[in-house]
């Protein structure tokens, strides 16, 4: 785009989430008015068969590589987008810090609570590099909707809130052992590590910090195929729901539900934010991916609304506003904002920041620890 600043990427780890980037990068043309360009000149990947997909697509890489150490010492990358498996993160994240190059991580930041606190301690120490961790769901248009009512205090008190990320083709017991599936390499978090910032990004923003949680985890599946004619132990959570007790901002606690499944029959990728007021209640979800429910309390009679959203983006971009908002705009939108927020424009919502992380993390902790202990236990942020 003519007379725009350029951000030069390197991706490491070539998987469903790089493509992504890889996509909202040939989109970019849609947003009115980017602070900036995003351009991929390097790619990184364990397995090399996993370059030829985007060496297809993208010729402005100059650098294909399964050392991501070749990535961060070259002079034609600026910036990285990391997404690879949870054990790496504090090794790929702290060098990308180190090296000076601006980051989006992939959740959870740190297979734990101790690897995160590492990676922050390196980023404190390169403050002139831009640090932000991945969450798109937060810019559906529906989404947003929510967050401008709570936030205005339109619903009044707080009376509960409901977030929830669920899946349910772990329902399908043939289906292959993932790594997301193995204790070692995605962390003792279980399904909360990949799942949990999800439905953490929107409640935190709102100021919704919790002070105490009872954890509830659940192993329901033992093994699965290895994709070599054997089976597999799977030693992680496959479900988890946390219960909260948060704070609203006028200082009242009510309960805070996070639910992060991967079984959940029928849920094929739902994402969902229901929060009750005493005078209006919110829900969204992208079950109903282009619709905002609403209600307004009225008496003792009350009846929820739909309202068919449109395509009404945080950014503007060239798509008209009577058609319909999908995943790939929220990568889109995502995007713009960390380069929005990386060259000092601020943004009606941000992308999930370091700190924001800390949080998670603390709350992840503690809610393995209720699960130990059978009681509620409290969030302890450091």
């Amino acid at each position: 785009m003519t007379g725009l600043p350029e951000v030069r990427f390197g991706i490491i780890g070539l998987g469903l989430m790089g493509k992504e980037f890889a996509g909202a990068v040939g989109r970019w043309g849609h947003l009115s008015d980017p602070a900036a360009v995003p351009v991929i000149t390097g790619i990184c990947d364990g397995n090399p068969a996993a370059h030829r997909w985007f060496q297809d697509r993208l010729p402005s890489i100059r650098i294909a590589t399964t050392d991501y150490r070749v990535l961060l010492e070259s002079p034609d990358i600026d910036a990285v987008y990391c997404a690879v498996p949870h054990h790496l993160h504090e090794e790929m994240y702290s060098a990308v810090i180190r090296s000076g190059k601006h980051l989006m991580g992939e959740k959870p930041f740190g297979i734990d609570r101790q690897a995160n606190e590492r990676i922050l301690a390196v980023a404190a120490e390169r403050p002139d590099v831009f640090v932000r961790c991945a969450s798109e769901f937060p810019y559906f248009p529906g989404a947003q909707r929510v967050y401008d009512w709570v936030s205005s205090g339109r619903l009044g008190r707080i009376i509960e809130a409901r977030s929830g990320f669920n899946h349910s083709s772990d329902m399908d017991l043939t289906k292959p052992i993932h790594w997301k599936r193995i204790a070692a390499l995605n962390g003792a978090y279980g399904c909360l590590g990949d799942l949990g910032i999800h439905t953490q990004h929107l409640p935190f923003r709102m100021g919704w910090k919790p002070g105490k949680v009872f954890g509830s985890f659940s192993k329901l599946v033992k093994e699965r195929p290895d994709g070599a004619g054997g089976m597999a132990p799977c030693d992680t959570w496959d479900n988890a729901t946390l219960l909260c007790e948060a704070e609203d901002g006028l200082g009242f606690a009510f309960p805070l539900t996070l639910e992060t499944k991967r079984m959940e029959p029928g849920s094929t990728n739902r994402w969902f934010l229901e929060v009750y007021g005493m005078d209006a209640s919110v829900r969204y979800t992208t079950d109903d991916p282009n619709a905002f429910h609403f209600l307004e309390t009225r008496g003792k009679e009350q009846a929820w609304c739909r309202m068919d959203l449109g395509y009404k983006s945080m950014l503007p971009t060239a798509t008209g506003p009577i058609f319909q908002f999908g995943f790939g705009d929220a990568i889109l939108q995502m995007w713009g904002a960390f380069m929005s927020e990386l060259y000092g424009r601020p943004v009606p919502f941000g992308c999930f920041t370091m700190e924001e992380t800390r949080l998670s993390h603390a709350l992840a902790t503690a809610a393995l620890r209720s699960a130990e202990t059978g009681a509620m236990e409290p969030v302890q942020a450091f």
